[in-house]
């Protein structure tokens, strides 16, 4: 029996999907969650196989909430997070990739396609919707801003730059304080620099944040 967790802000998406869950063979809804914040608490209360995670939600985001249960907040082993969205942008898919997300489906996509995305995670393996993984196609063959820095990464630094702290970047972008610090790790290890002096100094060399 492969054991549910549903994180959705909406009460109709949250009970569509538990009945039409519940209905599938060797599925079991288990728990459901309005908020991020919840997600990773329920995570750690009911040890699901897999967390459902929607994107925007109020509290902290997904992102952050899947960085939080991959991160072992939630338990180890840790749950295995899907991400079901209707969002499907760049950045919003690297981000809960990066974060740790086994998979990312969207919410539009057929029933089956859903159940099976949900097998294949619990299984260890991975699932992602055809128009994002059409999208990681692409965004691996555009070439890369200097130092290979993502658009949101830039956007992180350019902040930090202005002295902007992780909170206030974290609300002016719309992202959690986590993942805040996880784009600025990323961004140090990419400069090869050790703070935030440093990253925006050798960026503003580079003509990064011009």
């Amino acid at each position: 029996m492969i054991r549910l967790l549903i994180a959705d802000d909406h009460p109709v998406v949250r009970a569509g999907l538990s009945g039409l869950l519940s209905d599938e063979p060797g599925l079991e809804v288990v728990a459901e969650a309005s908020d991020g914040d919840e997600a990773v608490r329920l995570a750690a209360a009911t040890r699901p196989d897999v967390v459902l995670m929607d994107l925007r939600m109020p509290r902290i985001d997904g992102v952050e909430a899947t960085a939080r249960i991959a991160g072992g907040e939630a338990g180890s082993p840790p749950p295995r997070v899907l991400i079901l969205t209707t969002y499907e942008t760049d950045d919003q898919i690297i981000a809960a990739i990066e974060a740790g997300a086994a998979g990312y489906l969207l919410k539009a996509a057929p029933q089956a396609e859903i159940v099976a995305g949900i097998r294949s995670v619990a299984a260890g393996q991975s699932a992602l919707s055809p128009q994002v993984a059409v999208r990681l196609v692409e965004r691996m063959r555009r070439p890369e801003p200097a130092a290979g820095l993502t658009p949101r990464e830039v956007d992180v630094l350019r902040l930090v730059a202005t002295g902007h702290s992780n909170k206030q970047i974290a609300t002016a972008l719309g992202i959690g304080e986590s993942t805040v610090k996880t784009h600025l790790l990323k961004v140090f290890e990419k400069l090869g620099v050790a703070d935030r002096t440093r990253a925006v100094t050798l960026a503003m060399e580079r003509g990064l944040l011009s």
